[in-house]
């Protein structure tokens, strides 16, 4: 019989499915950066839901390590630590729906006018103007992964025509090449992809100009994709309104002229949190264990 795999789980509930796994050995952290009784034979990190300053710092101590499995769909600090003979997989298929959710609920409010009425209410005016509506608009999306797709679904039926654009063209998928196109006639642009050296500042002055008057600006991803500065001059213009669940930094400083920015919602980094969260990070962190435990890289595995 072959030796249980050695595995280092977050101290948690959600961990005991993952130690119930045959041929797992736990074995249990609750701080970061230090290893419990034996974690240096660790094959396996399961990073905990948290900062990754820690776990990095752990992952130096681990010699037999060959997966870092995180409970996040970003792994951006992770990408330039991990050694190369290391597997990163991510929690991709646990966020995705819930984040959705938030940028369509947000890019509805806007296109409805739904946070000037919750003003006017806290000062009891009674005054409407015709606003915006989904059916028939434009939904250009960077990004054509899980949160994308998520999106889609959710948008289809309220009649929108909804475009992923990925890194290339695949199928209905459509590449960055597109985009100047794309981008001149879109009611709203929703960003979902990773950070990274070619996405990072990519939302910069030059492509917010190619949006035409009047287009929501969604950005579900990470905040350091959008130029800020340039952001804030076109809301200040009234030219765009935009929805920020990230910003550069985070948290968004009380004194940051974002706050009060004109045709802006901003939230806290909420979009993948909804009821069921923890449970579906860990069916996600389970499922990719299971195939490393039978010998195949995880479907989720970060390339790199």
């Amino acid at each position: 019989m072959p030796e249980p795999v050695p595995i280092l789980l977050p101290d948690e509930p959600g961990a005991a499915s993952i130690a119930a796994l045959p041929g797992v050995l736990p074995l249990y952290y609750r701080d970061d950066d230090v290893l419990p009784i034996g974690g240096e034979v660790a094959e396996v990190l399961v990073a905990a839901d948290r900062s990754p300053v820690g776990a990095i710092a752990m992952m130096a101590q681990l010699p037999r390590l060959r997966l870092v499995q995180t409970m996040n769909a970003g792994v951006e600090p992770w990408i330039p630590q991990v050694p190369a003979h290391v597997l990163l997989s991510n929690a991709r298929g646990a966020h995705g729906g819930a984040t959705a959710e938030w940028a369509a609920a947000t890019l509805l409010a806007l296109t409805r006018d739904l946070p000037l009425y919750v003003r006017q209410q806290d000062r009891h005016v009674w005054s409407s103007r015709l606003g915006g509506t989904l059916m028939g608009s434009r939904v250009v999306v960077l990004g054509a992964g899980d949160l994308a797709t998520e999106l889609r679904r959710r948008l289809e039926p309220f009649g929108s025509q909804v475009t992923l654009v990925g890194r290339t063209a695949r199928g209905d998928v459509r590449g960055f090449t597109d985009l100047p196109g794309l981008l001149a006639t879109a009611d709203a642009f929703v960003i979902m992809v990773p950070l990274d050296d070619s996405t990072r500042g990519l939302v910069d002055a030059r492509f917010l100009a190619q949006l035409p008057d009047g287009c929501i600006v969604v950005n579900a991803a990470r905040g350091a994709i959008i130029d800020s500065a340039a952001l804030l001059a076109e809301l200040r213009s009234g030219r765009l309104r935009a929805a920020l669940d990230v910003t550069d930094p985070e948290p968004l400083p009380s004194d940051d002229p974002l706050w009060d920015a004109p045709g802006l919602l901003v939230t806290p980094h909420v979009g993948g949190f909804a009821p069921g969260r923890a449970e579906r990070i860990w069916a996600v962190v389970e499922e990719q264990l299971r195939q490393y435990l039978g010998g195949r890289n995880p479907d989720n595995t970060v390339s790199r």
